[in-house]
């Protein structure tokens, strides 16, 4: 079966909608549940987008790739994975999808639409965690869909789960989430000042691993076009 670019653009858009609508809008309950204990908000946090995270990449996986992210997307077209014109409509389904995300959470919980974030994430130790946690995410993107396909959702599910742990920066490793969060003044916010530095982060880290598993598996620029985006989804 063949699958246009729109439908597959929309299943971005949809996925990331949702991831962060799961990871704002269960930040706002833990926040509000968790009677100030931090540690507790954030495990309720992370159990939460680890589980929805799965949940979304088992559902739009066949359709899109399930990427919900824009550095996969640029790594998978990097990698002969996805033609580069349609990057430009996958990257922006997932932004617009990702600022609903944040509007939707907002709806839910009787929030502003939109309330710029004051959470301050700044600092060298911050940024280096984003290029950590980005650069462990394709890593594993890599190695799982290259050698067992059917784990990838449940091995990104986990290490994301993980990341929110032994990062600093609670392991964002998405530039559509991160732009979304700082659209929210809540426990999952970022501050707009500092979202351009989590995004470069972001964009070494998984440009590092990219071409780490180049070195490592040489067959992936030839053999990528069968490993995060259907091959039968092309235009």
């Amino acid at each position: 079966m063949k699958i246009t670019l729109a439908r597959r653009t929309v299943a971005e858009f949809l996925g990331t909608a949702f991831l962060v609508t799961a990871v704002i809008g269960s930040g706002i309950m833990a926040d509000r549940l968790s009677g100030a204990n931090v540690g507790l908000a954030l495990l309720e946090n992370t159990l939460a987008t680890g589980a929805a995270l799965v949940a979304l990449i088992v559902t739009f996986g066949p359709i899109s790739g399930a990427h919900l992210n824009p550095v996969v997307t640029i790594m998978d077209a990097l990698e002969h994975g996805l033609p580069w014109s349609d990057t430009p409509s996958y990257i922006l389904g997932q932004l617009l999808g990702g600022i609903s995300g944040a509007v939707s959470a907002h709806l839910m919980f009787r929030l502003p639409l939109v309330s710029i974030s004051t959470h301050a994430r700044n600092g060298s130790a911050q940024v280096f965690s984003e290029f950590v946690a980005t650069f462990g995410l394709l890593c594993v993107i890599w190695g799982s869909s290259r050698f067992k396909p059917a784990t990838v959702p449940f091995a990104v599910g986990a290490y994301i789960t993980a990341a929110y742990w032994f990062t600093a920066s609670t392991s964002f490793a998405n530039p559509a989430v991160t732009l979304a969060r700082c659209l929210s003044d809540t426990f999952a916010g970022i501050r707009p000042v500092d979202v351009a530095w989590f995004v470069l982060a972001q964009i070494l880290g998984g440009l590092a691993a990219t071409l780490l598993f180049r070195w490592l598996v040489p067959t992936i620029p030839a053999n990528a076009e069968s490993v995060l985006l259907p091959h039968h989804a092309k235009n």
